[in-house]
């Protein structure tokens, strides 16, 4: 499909209504989405509590694309793209390790944390190494949270830092650690599976676990009453009393809109447990547990859920046309100790279970996405916020 095609299919689309079938199978327009979205975009790496020490790495891979994120020592961390500058061999091969020099296994060229080529054997006299280096892209922290962001002039991601960290500092991210982190392979478009995070309109039906804990599941009055009531306690508990959205078709810039909102915890649960009680140590400088949970967003495709004694943190990201990656991060209190302070089971229990049953979902809205019978249905009044995230996707890939 051609440019002209792709744009007249984007001005064909009906307000409020799922997207036409080519948005999903159609391999131009899936390239588009990655030169456009993923490429431009500010998206979520890790923590840094997984790289503690100076030569600690670990891999970002997306759709074709691999970067080492390294500890290069005085606070610094970098985002080195995985390709050999002699003839492109991938260098780090696990999914993590830790290394004084980034070597390439099959000609041995060896390079320093800062991507500068530090050794290459039986090289001719004319050749000069100090103008080689791997290629970096441009990274940026948040609370302890590891951004990047592929290209040559990212959106500012001072406006993020200035708004956003300023309500996520009462949970002191920046020194949790990761209790756990998992990777959850879905056959899907990559859109499908963001679609699904955005709305709770699912959430009934699918998520009974989730449900009876969390009034998004069933907004209403009674929701709205125990808002005021968790707003109410918030502030003693240390925590924000405010909300900010400037993401997708509010968002000030390309790939670097932010969000953070609040909303209430059914009363008898004060975190996303099995039984609704505490299962980890309070974050940072919270003080007690207000009833309420946080949702935040840095970029398209990078999502939170603050608890006041865990955080789970959501990437999608494509693997190729109908595949896509959930990669889901756990936070807790970074003095906290597994076993003494925290069962890793029940800590992670709700969010496994619950995406367990989001992979199976998604995969089958991908099935039928891809009959000849499928045709786009319109949103219900619970989908507002998916068709905030399809007006800017559509917007941003638009010829």
């Amino acid at each position: 499909m051609d440019n002209k095609a792709i744009a007249a299919l984007i001005d064909a689309q009906t307000a409020r209504t799922s997207l036409d079938q080519a948005f999903y199978t159609d391999q131009d327009i899936y390239r588009r989405d990655i030169e456009e979205v993923f490429l431009r975009s500010w998206i979520y790496a890790g923590h840094v509590s997984e790289i503690p020490a100076v030569g600690d790495w670990f891999l970002f891979e997306m759709a074709g694309e691999s970067v080492v994120i390294v500890h290069a020592g005085d606070g610094q961390i970098n985002a080195l793209i995985n390709v050999c500058r002699h003839r492109g061999s991938k260098i780090c091969i696990e999914e993590k390790g830790c290394s004084r020099k980034l070597v390439c296994r099959y000609h041995g060229w060896s390079y320093d944390l800062d991507g500068s080529l530090h050794a290459a054997a039986h090289m001719p006299e004319s050749f000069d190494k100090s103008g080689i280096r791997l290629k970096k892209i441009h990274t940026e922290i948040l609370e302890g949270m590891i951004y990047i962001n592929f290209a040559d002039q990212p959106a500012p991601f001072d406006p993020v830092r200035q708004h956003l960290g300023e309500y996520l500092r009462p949970y002191r991210l920046d020194r949790a650690r990761v209790a756990h982190r998992q990777t959850y392979a879905i056959k899907a478009n990559w859109k499908l599976s963001v679609e699904n995070y955005t709305e709770c309109y699912h959430c009934a039906p699918s998520h009974p676990e989730y449900t009876r804990g969390h009034s998004l599941a069933r907004p209403g009055a009674r929701a709205t009453t125990m808002m005021q009531e968790v707003m109410s306690r918030a502030a003693a508990c240390g925590l924000s009393e405010k909300s900010v959205n400037r993401v997708y078709a509010d968002e000030p810039a390309l790939g670097s809109g932010y969000a953070f909102e609040r909303y209430p915890l059914w009363r008898g649960h004060v975190t996303g447990s099995e039984s609704g009680r505490p299962v980890a140590p309070l974050l940072g400088e919270v003080k007690d547990y207000d009833g309420g949970t946080t949702d935040f967003q840095v970029g398209p495709v990078s999502f939170a859920l603050a608890y006041c004694d865990y955080v789970v943190i959501y990437r999608f990201t494509p693997v190729s046309l109908d595949e896509s990656a959930c990669d889901i991060t756990w936070l807790v209190n970074g003095g906290a100790e597994e076993g003494r302070d925290y069962d890793r089971q029940s800590l992670v229990w709700l969010w496994d279970v619950t995406t367990q049953a989001d992979k199976r979902i998604i995969e089958c809205n991908a099935e039928g996405v891809r009959s000849r019978f499928y045709e786009p249905g319109p949103y219900s009044s619970m989908e507002d916020y998916t068709w905030k995230f399809m007006t800017w996707y559509l917007q941003t890939i638009k010829p």
